[in-house]
């Protein structure tokens, strides 16, 4: 072969090799685009973007990233307010719902942002109340955090499922069974021995603590109403109550925090550590409005259970945190009331399913009044933190 037709056979193959590696760029580009557009797609509607995250986050992501993001955001926080001594708790809200804000503008700005449901599906005056609840819930638990040990505001946090119980018996002449309520009685004589006899007590802390329990309640019950009965995602509900909640918080900071805070010094170590805290605040809003979303009832307690005797573990180990041996009795007993008390609501639950003949089975349940239904919700969630 001359060197002539050798020369025409390597132009022949790299005409060929280019050809085959454009078709193959413009199979990957017209890949790329039908993804882009299918995730556009997906986020033009509240309902398709609800149904995205359901299929992107099952009930184990969900579980799973609300935990590891609960636990840290509360050690880290008690350690920013205690070690780096950042001692402002609604500052320190405040910063981590401005951050927030600003990640879901950037969001929105690339169109990564799921839409809302439409404004006439959900009033406005139920936004603004969840904004509001929502500083209260987040501002008192950060200070009853600052003022009170570890495992005395978890304890706080199991008092929260007695409160709902005696706010269904005072609104609605709900009763439970002797057994639930016996139950019921052991969780509040723990969570009471468990913070009365704290080493660390502080009279201060445990009014914060008390006042806090209401707002949290009303906090879980708007945000599983929301996203359960009106289609919202999580990500989409923080970006429409984000602005009440920080003009709630500023309005908080003149009474809950001590002066001095624009005295404090940034520097790069107590920087870092506050905005660590901050991101962990933007993961805990979602991460627990994900798990409210995605989760039964009976995983959320018990992902809640898990999370307190954690962050409890946590907190003595890192903060040598000394509450007492009748103190860790009160809270084993709480807990031990608590496991008991979902067990005999799941049992209720089973037999009433049981019950029910094939017609009635297949025919919807009857409507309940959204307060009942909300507070039903709410008892089973209680113990976990969303804020």
């Amino acid at each position: 072969m001359s060197n002539k037709q050798k020369w025409d056979s390597w132009k022949q193959y790299a005409r060929r090799f280019i050809k085959r590696k454009d078709s193959d760029a413009g199979e990957t580009g017209r890949a790329l685009e039908e993804l882009r557009s299918s995730l556009y797609n997906d986020l033009r509607t509240s309902e398709s973007a609800r149904r995205l995250q359901q299929r992107l986050c099952g009930p184990m992501v969900a579980m799973s990233f609300n935990f590891m993001v609960a636990v840290g955001i509360i050690l880290t926080n008690k350690m920013v307010m205690e070690k780096v001594g950042f001692y402002f708790p609604i500052f320190l809200t405040l910063i981590h719902y401005t951050v927030a804000w600003m990640l879901m503008a950037i969001l929105k700005a690339l169109s990564w942002l799921p839409v809302s449901p439409p404004s006439k599906s959900t009033p406005f005056s139920s936004l603004f109340t969840l904004g509001a609840v929502m500083a209260f819930a987040t501002g008192l638990a950060n200070t009853s955090l600052k003022h009170n040990s570890v495992g005395f505001y978890q304890m706080a946090k199991i008092a929260v499922t007695p409160t709902i119980v005696l706010a269904e018996f005072i609104l609605f002449r709900k009763t439970i069974s002797y057994n639930k309520a016996l139950a019921l009685g052991v969780v509040s004589v723990g969570v009471a021995v468990a913070t009365v006899t704290d080493l660390e007590f502080n009279l201060f802390g445990a009014c914060i603590a008390i006042a806090w329990i209401i707002p949290s309640a009303v906090n879980k019950i708007l945000w599983s109403n929301l996203q359960q009965q009106s289609n919202w995602t999580a990500m989409a509900l923080m970006w429409k109550t984000t602005p009440v909640t920080i003009f709630f918080l500023l309005a908080l900071m003149p009474w809950l925090d001590p002066p001095g805070a624009l005295a404090f010094r940034w520097d790069l170590g107590n920087s870092s550590a506050v905005l660590v805290s901050a991101a962990l605040g933007f993961l805990l809003q979602w991460s627990g409005a994900l798990a409210l979303g995605a989760t039964s009832a009976t995983a959320h307690v018990i992902l809640g259970q898990f999370k307190t005797c954690v962050i409890v573990l946590g907190g003595y180990l890192l903060f040598n945190s000394d509450p007492g041996f009748l103190s860790l009795c009160g809270a084993v007993a709480a807990l031990g009331g608590m496991s008991v008390y979902t067990s005999l609501s799941l049992q209720d639950s089973g037999e009433s399913t049981m019950k029910l003949t094939p017609n009635q089975a297949a025919a919807p349940p009857k409507p309940k009044s959204d307060a009942e239904g909300d507070l039903e919700k709410a008892d089973m969630k209680s113990i976990s933190s969303v804020g």
